[in-house]
């Protein structure tokens, strides 16, 4: 069976759904207190890549581990990036994603950025569009909750050598979200990183690369040692221009008294 209702245009994602999905009473006991990234839903979409096919054997699949080679590319240089959106459920039943077409942009971005096969936004979109389908029953009902969903890729050629990969692997999982922090929906405090920076001319921080998360651990471990949830970055050259934060945006307001 392929999803040729899932918005895919040129690319049918093949249909093999969990046989076992969680039983309803477990499921809603979870949505209860998802809190966010502990459970996953019952099934994920999986994408390939290769230099002599492109992309092909899209299919929807049960969740699950990956079975992976000690020396896969990825795990030694690196070549992984991700994104993050939500699907939310609205009062009348229906189910809405904000802008998937933009994660998909940056999704592809991120891949040129790191010499990675970009992925089509119709595939991303479609992908996003084959698993909410299936599992509907994962997103919250409370409007303070939704449903996380993390796209991802890395490289799958087997092999040492440091070059763009010749095979790749996309990946596309959800997890029932409550809110980000633990205090829930309130004002975070925030620390200044001097020390540490997120991005520089001609460096990677455009791209949502693991690698880049894997760099700012060491602030935002800094930051709770000083009772902060979050690290504010600032420029690498002249460290005295606010640049980010670390998990939202930063905003400020002028001429308030």
């Amino acid at each position: 069976m392929t999803a040729t209702d899932a918005g895919t245009g040129l690319w049918d994602i093949t249909l093999n759904p969990s046989a076992s999905p969680l039983p309803a009473a477990e499921r809603e006991a979870v949505l209860a207190d998802p809190g966010f990234g502990r459970r996953f839903t019952d099934n994920m979409v999986r994408v390939k890549w290769t230099a002599d096919r492109g992309w092909h054997d899209a299919e929807l699949v049960a969740y699950g581990p990956l079975l992976l080679d000690p020396a896969t590319n990825f795990i030694h240089y690196g070549q992984a990036i991700f994104e993050g959106l939500k699907a939310y459920r609205h009062a009348d039943g229906s189910i809405k994603t904000f802008r998937p077409f933009r994660n998909a942009q940056r999704f592809a971005a991120s891949a040129r950025r790191l010499a990675m096969a970009e992925l089509p936004e119709e595939l991303f979109v479609g992908s996003i569009e084959a698993l909410v389908r299936a599992d509907r029953d994962w997103v919250p009902g409370d409007a303070e909750k939704s449903l996380y969903l993390r796209p991802f890729m890395f490289s799958t050629e087997i092999g040492l050598g440091v070059k763009p990969a010749n095979a790749y692997e996309y990946l596309l999982i959800a997890s029932p979200a409550g809110a980000y922090f633990p205090k829930g929906v309130k004002p975070v405090s925030v620390w200044l990183s001097d020390d540490y920076v997120r991005a520089a001319p001609g460096g990677t921080g455009e791209a949502k690369c693991a690698g880049n998360y894997a760099a700012s651990l060491i602030a935002q471990a800094e930051a709770a040692q000083h009772g902060c949830d979050q690290v504010v970055w600032l420029d690498a050259a002249e460290r005295k221009w606010i640049e980010e934060m670390g998990g939202m945006n930063l905003y400020f307001v002028y001429g308030l008294r």
